[in-house]
């Protein structure tokens, strides 16, 4: 094994201080509590090549890495096409598909990503679990990410947690929406106990959600949306709540008969990569039943 060739399992760190605590260094370099102990325990935290304690004190120069160990993934296997929109060593950025289920549930344990995706690292020899980092409803489409390792997905998390990534949707709603862009800034919780459709409630959590028109059709409006928390539904239920439901979407508004779901596409995706530590945009394409859903609503 090089300790000094980064992969999938191995991430290098180069020190640029002097007498710093080997603890104190990875903390700063945002390395969670959790996980930052489980390498510990697995004596998978080196420095210069040897394994190190967590009070070792670094000086300019030194180099850290640490080793995330293989995993077993008991996800069963299944060939899938994925829509890879990017890969590196950390990240699987997927265009996911419409009518399609992210995570296994006990209805679904066949034909998920989760089974795509599994079939996807053993042709790779990727020995990690799954992680999804962001989630997308059955049948929204657009943009998701897959971290490869603990490593990324604690580093890309805590960007979500922190409501720092920036999260753009195209969506068709229902009438013609007059003010040319607006903010949605209502609570978010459940209609009621049970229930898995949400509703702007004072009692729910915070939830601010962007609009901005990009086309006025014929009793519908094409919006470029931006949300800036992560509650689920948060599109679908503040669009609802200002009058103008998503075309198909059948749980807040009606069904439609020029598209079999609701419209609405995570069309791209900015966060700070967790290993370059620089600004990274994904970008996915609209997906095939919007165009012509924009197609049918311009005559």
């Amino acid at each position: 094994m090089d300790l000094f060739q980064e992969t999938e399992s191995i991430v290098i760190f180069n020190c640029k201080k002097d007498d710093i605590s080997l603890e104190e260094f990875l903390y700063e370099e945002r390395i969670s509590n959790r996980l930052f102990r489980r390498l510990y325990k697995q004596n998978e935290i080196y420095v210069n090549g040897r394994v190190a304690k967590k009070r070792h004190r670094l000086k300019s120069g030194d180099i850290i890495s640490i080793h995330m160990v293989d995993e077993i993934n008991n996800v069963s296997s299944e060939e899938m096409d994925l829509d890879i929109v990017y890969e590196d060593m950390d990240l699987l950025i997927l265009n996911k598909d419409q009518n399609t289920v992210v995570h296994l549930t006990k209805s679904h344990q066949n034909n998920t990503l989760s089974n795509g995706i599994a079939h996807y690292f053993r042709e790779k020899n990727i020995n990690k679990k799954i992680r999804f980092v962001n989630r997308l409803d059955m049948d929204t489409t657009g943009v998701l990410v897959v971290a490869k390792n603990p490593f990324a997905h604690q580093q890309t998390a805590i960007q979500f947690e922190n409501n720092t990534v920036e999260k753009k949707y195209i969506a068709l709603v229902h009438g013609v929406v007059e003010r040319d862009e607006g903010i949605i800034d209502k609570p978010i919780g459940r209609e009621e106990e049970g229930s898995i459709k949400k509703t702007v409630t004072p009692n729910g959590q915070s939830a601010l959600t962007r609009y901005v028109v990009r086309e006025r059709l014929k009793d519908a409006t094409l919006l470029e949306v931006q949300i800036f928390t992560g509650r689920s539904h948060q599109i679908r239920v503040h669009l609802g709540y200002i009058g103008h439901p998503i075309i198909g979407d059948i749980l807040y508004g009606q069904k439609s008969p020029y598209i079999g779901r609701q419209a609405l596409h995570s069309s791209s995706l900015k966060l700070v990569h967790p290993r370059k530590k620089l600004p990274i945009e994904f970008i996915a394409p609209l997906p095939e039943d919007m165009i012509n859903l924009i197609k049918k609503l311009r005559n």
